[in-house]
């Protein structure tokens, strides 16, 4: 088996559009983690809002992971134990803060219990609530509050302005944090050189593996290291221009199990031969 390793993005990816995975992708996935295959739900997802779909795959029994936070922190769901962890730079979280603020932004970070912001009711905040199934907690002053580690804050704002707040936020903290934007109205904000691809790549070296050995399937922007790291890319038919041109085969959509028929292409039909 060449693919030992499959990483799949949540959101557009994994999930339809109802947030849920389909049986035939479950089937599929199921029979690959049977097989072997070490499956990581990869996703800007804090590690909260990825649990529930690790149960669903029962990854605690079959032996995957989750990677959380883009890249900031990869939990193996049968021991519980980190396999890689990045704390956010804590003298950096008032400076995003104040830099989200001056661009009429929303930053939100995470707690054991869900998302934490000073604007509940913003509705990119509740989105993220939303896909998550997390509460929301506000707070008067974010950077106070944030006491404790963290591995990302979440810029959200309007659809609109995101990109030109993006090209900003490079030229402010470049060399400072990596930044991606997941979805037209959030952008991620992470530690330096924190991405998919990197902690995969952490995650690969620990099993003794490589590049080769890895499947990944995405369809946003913060998806691209990861298809161009992996040695089969799979780009989903949702996916953004960037991530078709860069994988190594475009699937289906997200509504139509692209996922599922990705792995039955090219992990279960290779067992059969």
């Amino acid at each position: 088996m060449q693919y030992k390793v499959l990483a799949l993005d949540l959101d557009g990816t994994l999930t339809n559009s109802e947030k849920i995975i389909t049986p035939r992708t479950r089937e599929a996935l199921c029979r690959a983690a049977d097989q072997g295959v070490r499956i990581v739900l990869a996703s800007g997802r804090p590690t909260v809002g990825i649990r529930p779909l690790a149960q669903q795959l029962e990854l605690d029994r079959r032996g995957g992971c989750i990677l959380s936070y883009n890249g900031g922190k990869i939990l193996d769901c049968a021991s519980g134990e980190t396999l890689v962890q990045h704390p956010f730079p804590p003298e950096l979280i008032g400076p995003v803060c104040t830099f989200a603020r001056y661009w009429n932004a929303v930053a939100l970070t995470y707690d054991a219990n869900g998302i934490v912001t000073e604007v509940a009711d913003n509705p990119y905040v509740q989105e993220e609530a939303r896909i998550n199934g997390i509460p929301v907690r506000q707070v008067p002053d974010l950077p106070a509050e944030v006491t404790y580690p963290i591995n990302k804050l979440l810029l959200v704002g309007d659809p609109v302005d995101m990109p030109h707040v993006e090209e900003l936020m490079q030229q402010e903290f470049a060399g400072k944090l990596s930044i991606y934007r997941s979805q037209p109205f959030f952008i991620e904000t992470m530690p330096l050189g924190v991405e998919k691809a990197a902690s995969l790549d952490l995650l690969l070296k620990k099993m003794q593996l490589g590049p080769q050995n890895l499947m990944a399937c995405g369809d946003g922007w913060n998806d691209l290291p990861m298809i161009q790291f992996a040695g089969m890319g799979v780009a989903m038919g949702n996916a953004v221009p960037p991530v078709k041109a860069a994988a190594n085969y475009v699937t289906a959509d997200n509504d139509h199990d692209g996922v599922g028929l990705a792995v039955e292409k090219f992990i279960l039909q290779e067992d059969a031969r």
